[in-house]
């Protein structure tokens, strides 16, 4: 049942708010010993929260909120949620139980949405690559085959979405934590504009992350992003507001669009068939609903300097993370506070000069400009599969102090679709509209250009209307 109708249910008094959440918890008890995606939990809070929600009268205002009274997730990195811990997937900050003592704005909105957390899902520590396999927490598997990875950084938050933990948990995406998750669990998952959500009160609109959610439903997307969008006090960059609610574009016309189709890596890294195809069926799916598909997609794309310098951007961000860590450790921070792949890009990044970053920031803004002119040519789309291959083994990426970036080679290997529009602010979407042969879910990619995010949701609920995918369950948990 979606998010939606889950709220439909406790507003017309057939189910409380409380019962939604006990039964949440019922399956985060069943399910998480063997899926691990859900670390941290509070919920004799959430049963608070359920119970107030219970004791509002219909008329009061709060009930109309689109998710009253749905359980819900908050994902173990970057949002703060005052009187509850937050461990960024780091062994040193778990093991001082911090607890921050604000509210994230973006938090605020979704309890302002009606919803009640109960918990945070599993990320690898400081978001740092597309699996979730944190030292601090251990693995988190994928529902549909327990010996796979569940993508990351926000896979806790895929695996619980995909278990039926909750019906949609928030999430995160810096090169593509949201979209990553989305694809290795059958699941939709929209990276929104730069600048479409708040990062207040310690986040930078300007930089690779947004955050959203990940969902079952187009629908429950589009009116999560109605909830939650617009800028808050002091936001940096602010995206374009919609001409009307981005619910009312699920169901919409859609008209006849102009798409590109980009079915492989220009710089010749190996993408699975299973991941190619799903491109190509999605490409002929939308020529028959009218749309006109071409092989084409932004010269930008084919420039080999973009992982490189996507590469040490990121690597900074690793330095800024373990200097944070120094000030909340009250001492500095050593090699056994953190994973050997984030210390080794923190030390290089930290042996880097102001100028280089400089260097790298200039480049990023005509990296955007130049990716952005395709879609100004006349493009409304681009269709690529979200990831390079399926699913990896569970401990493919795990650290090895011999070879410390060992990670982050094979991320770059595997997410060679995603990170481009990051750089870029664009909005994308990951579909579950692919398959393998064994039942893993297969993600594809859709691109707009930037503030386009009603687009993206137009043709997305034509696909999955089109193409159903609600019969993407998993088998792995019995």
């Amino acid at each position: 049942m979606s998010a939606l109708d889950q709220a439909r249910l406790v507003r017309e008094k057939k189910v409380s708010a409380l019962e939604l959440l006990d039964a949440a918890i019922e399956r985060y008890e069943t399910y998480n010993p063997k899926i691990n995606a859900v670390n941290i939990v509070w919920l004799e809070h959430a049963r608070e929260l359920a119970s107030r929600a219970d004791a509002k009268r219909t008329d009061d205002p709060s009930t109309r909120a689109p998710f009253f009274g749905v359980p819900t997730l908050f994902k173990d990195l970057g949002l703060m949620y005052a009187g509850q811990p937050l461990s960024q997937g780091n062994k040193a900050i778990k093991a001082i139980n911090y607890v921050p003592q604000q509210t994230s704005e973006l938090a605020a909105r979704f309890i302002a949405a009606g919803f009640i957390p109960f918990g945070r899902t599993n990320s690898c520590e400081w978001g740092s690559l597309p699996v979730t396999e944190p030292e601090a927490w251990g693995a988190t598997r994928n529902p549909h085959d327990l010996s796979r990875t569940c993508g990351g950084s926000s896979g806790g938050a895929g695996s619980a979405v995909a278990a039926g933990i909750v019906a949609l948990a928030h999430a995160s995406d810096g090169g593509g934590s949201i979209r990553i998750p989305a694809s290795c669990n059958g699941l939709v998952g929209l990276k929104p504009s730069r600048g479409r959500i708040s990062m207040a009160p310690l986040g930078d609109e300007a930089g690779f992350s947004v955050q959203l959610a990940v969902t079952h439903t187009v629908a429950d997307t589009a009116a999560l992003l109605d909830a939650v969008h617009g800028p808050g006090v002091g936001d940096g960059v602010v995206a374009p507001p919609p001409e009307r609610p981005f619910i009312q574009e699920v169901g919409a016309s859609v008209g006849s669009l102009r798409i590109g189709l980009l079915d492989h890596d220009p710089h010749g890294v190996h993408v699975d068939v299973e991941c190619r195809d799903a491109a190509r069926n999605t490409a002929k799916l939308l020529e028959s609903l009218g749309h006109h598909v071409e092989e084409s997609w932004p010269d930008a794309l084919n420039d080999a300097s973009f992982p490189p310098r996507f590469g040490a951007m990121w690597a900074t961000t690793q330095a800024v993370s373990r200097d944070s860590l120094s000030a909340l450790l009250g001492r500095p921070a050593t090699k056994d506070d953190i994973e050997a792949v984030n210390w080794e890009q923190a030390e290089r990044a930290s042996k880097a000069s102001a100028l280089d970053y400089a260097k790298s920031v200039a480049a990023a803004a005509m990296f955007r400009r130049a990716v952005s002119q395709w879609w100004s040519d006349g493009f409304d789309l681009l269709v690529t599969p979200t990831l390079s291959r399926i699913p990896f083994p569970i401990g493919s990426f795990a650290n090895d102090p011999s070879d410390p970036l060992k990670p982050s080679r094979l991320a770059s290997e595997w997410v060679r679709f995603t990170a481009q529009f990051n750089m870029s602010g664009q909005p994308a979407i990951s579909l579950p509209l692919g398959r393998t042969a064994t039942g893993l879910p297969v993600g594809v990619q859709l691109v707009a250009a930037y503030g386009r995010e009603d687009l993206l949701l137009r043709v997305a609920a034509q696909l999955e209307s089109a193409a159903p995918w609600k019969s993407f369950s998993p088998t792995a948990l019995g």
